[in-house]
């Protein structure tokens, strides 16, 4: 985090709604109070009688917080746990009820697509209107009027009325606008998941340029990729309070968790006798080679984000020939070590990987779910589970960050995942215990090749082929 002073600081930061159920009590809570705190001026009432005809929400609660310059913030949690109102009050389009706020600098805010658009108004005439208002001059819009209209590229419709739009084309012109006002808080709401994915990789490359030049970035997404990709930090929500603060790669795994229902950790006492046959008869089946002691790592004393029902033990990353390893040439295998302890029975066990590359992006994912690996049905508690898993580090050169993790799911859709959806299958998934960021590993040029010195350009090598064919060219 950035030492300089923060544009944005938050302290106790507290909003509440009145509910009412019906018009009706509206109109009484605001004549009531007052008419019965005459009569009790009077001494006709006793004023601790007076009656409440409206309950108390709190969309937000003792929030507290700050943002530096330069740094891209993720707001993260479930639809109603107050990301938006959050962020209506750090733009000021909403007050408080209690706390600080304290914001510093021009606020560019995408809170909804075309907020603050005039639906009879063109684009063009939007685009001078809204550029107005977030403060520019009249000499600062016309020298950026052609870069926003190109950057929001929707051709000739910039001079058609908005109200004719699409909704990629709202966000596309809205966007455009806010990205060009030289802001220091720069704050957008899931606008970006409206366009499509080319439009995206230029907001994406914006928000680089933006926060290079010491702007802070206020990212709401429910896509957590988005969130581990860009964000160097998140603010976890539930229920109008602050779950977890931290880096965002954390904050993704503890969003999940925190939000999964529990469908396949639900083991009877039937199933708990089956799966101590089974773990009895995996336990007499070995593996042809486990490191040594010294090769692991213990992870005992790492944060662990999990539920209670299993815990990681330790963990390794070895070379193929079984020594401990960190930095590898481009191409070798990897294998990777981990034991985790079942605390609980769980259902089907599901343990695996995730490499991330110094950017944050998600280059390999991958477990025994994938590979379909043939695993007990039930695991009971008090289970040492022992994994191995090769990986082939066809990426680029670089460093990469690598999570570990245990997850659980019933067996029936286990067994019958071949026709089912992948969001049928995830919504199904039971995280149990995962290591953010548990190690780090090197991949470097090899040092003895055949052909080019890399095998391939950009993040990963990916399977296929190439061909040539020839043919001279007919003489006329």
């Amino acid at each position: 985090m950035s030492s300089s002073r923060a544009v944005i600081s938050v302290s106790d930061l507290s909003k509440r709604y009145d509910i009412y159920d019906t018009p009706r009590d509206r109109l009484k809570q605001l004549l009531v109070p007052k008419l019965a705190k005459a009569a009790a001026t009077m001494g006709l009432a006793d004023r601790s009688t007076i009656r409440q005809y409206h309950r108390e929400f709190w969309a937000l609660r003792g929030l507290s917080f700050e943002v530096h310059p330069g740094e891209t913030v993720g707001i993260i949690g479930r639809n109603g746990s107050g990301k938006s109102t959050l962020l209506q009050i750090l733009a000021g389009t909403l007050a408080p009820s209690s706390g600080q706020v304290e914001v510093e600098g021009r606020v560019a805010a995408l809170l909804e697509l075309g907020s603050g658009f005039n639906p009879e108004f063109s684009g063009k005439e939007n685009v001078l209107l809204n550029a107005r208002i977030l403060g520019l001059s009249r000499e600062q819009i016309e020298a950026r009027y052609d870069e926003i209209v190109a950057f929001a590229d929707i051709g000739d419709f910039i001079d058609q009325p908005v109200k004719t739009y699409s909704s990629g084309m709202f966000v596309r012109l809205a966007f455009a606008v806010q990205a060009h006002i030289d802001a220091s808080i720069v704050i957008i709401d899931e606008a970006l998941a409206v366009g499509d994915v080319f439009f995206r990789q230029k907001c994406y490359a914006r928000l680089e340029e933006i926060r290079a030049s010491g702007a802070a970035v206020l990212l709401v997404s429910h896509a957590m990729t988005d969130i581990e990709q860009f964000c160097d930090r998140a603010i976890l929500l539930d229920r109008g309070k602050v779950s977890f603060i931290g880096e965002s790669t954390e904050a993704a795994k503890r969003y999940y968790q925190l939000h999964q229902s529990n469908p396949a950790t639900t083991v009877s006492s039937a199933q708990v006798n089956q799966s101590q046959s089974s773990a009895e008869r995996l336990s007499r089946t070995s593996m042809d080679y486990w490191p040594q002691d010294a090769c692991f790592t213990d992870a005992t004393s790492i944060t662990q984000i999990g539920n209670g029902w299993a815990k990681c033990l330790r963990y390794a990353v070895c070379d193929s020939t079984g020594s401990r390893c960190v930095s590898f040439a481009q191409g070798e295998e990897a294998i990777f070590y981990f034991e985790f302890l079942t605390e609980q029975p769980i259902a089907v066990p599901l343990a695996g990987i995730v490499l991330q590359n110094e950017r944050g992006v998600n280059v390999h994912g991958k477990g025994s779910l994938e590979y379909c690996t043939s695993t007990p049905d039930h695991i009971p508690a008090g289970t040492i589970i022992r994994c191995r898993q090769k990986v082939e580090l066809k990426l680029e050169l670089g460093e990469y960050t690598f999570e570990v993790g245990l997850a659980t799911i019933d067996a029936s859709t286990y067994k019958s995942m071949s026709g089912l959806t992948h969001e049928k299958i995830f919504s199904r998934i039971v995280r149990l215990c995962h290591l953010p960021k548990a190690g780090l590993l090197a991949i470097g040029w090899r040092s003895m090749h055949e052909g080019a010195p890399l095998t391939h350009h950009g993040i990963a090598d990916l399977p296929g082929s190439f061909e040539y064919a020839f043919g001279a060219v007919d003489a006329d």
